[in-house]
């Protein structure tokens, strides 16, 4: 499969598979460029890729945390997951929230999120009076013994 790329900055870098096993592709924080503080948190920071991309219709760019940003600095994205929908031609821009005591330090040209290109079929809504019955039924959260 094939992912248009613009470079809306000459210093923005190309994505790229960590490992030949690699489920997602790095993105990566502009070069050379500050980041912003967030708006709405004083605990984020947004970050520009310098990057826009053509993601083919029927498929939505779902962009998730690094692991390592996790589990060594309490970095994770600021909306948990984020998704570039087919029809997005703007500038990818990543939030990036710090949750630890210790504030972990990101900087232009540090790989900031992984994203990957996911199905995103849209469904037909259809209201009906009943639903299908199963052995769970309406039992909410706790209801299977967990």
């Amino acid at each position: 499969m094939e992912l248009k790329i613009k470079k809306l900055d000459p210093r923005a870098v190309v994505p790229e598979y960590a490992t030949a096993g690699a489920a997602c592709f790095d993105l990566v924080a502009l070069p050379g460029e500050p980041f912003e503080l967030h708006p709405g948190d004083k605990h984020a920071c947004i970050f520009r890729t310098g990057l826009a991309f053509e993601v083919p219709p029927g498929w939505v760019m779902s962009i998730y945390s690094r692991s390592g940003h996790g589990f060594a600095k309490a970095i994770r994205l600021s909306n948990c997951v984020g998704q570039i929908d087919s029809d997005y031609r703007g500038e990818v821009k990543v939030a990036l929230r710090c949750d630890g005591d210790v504030r972990g330090h990101i900087n232009g040209g540090d790989r900031i999120a992984q994203a990957r290109l996911e199905r995103a079929d849209q469904v037909q809504f259809v209201v009906v009076e009943e639903l299908t019955d199963t052995a769970r039924g309406s039992g909410g959260f706790g209801s299977t013994g967990s």
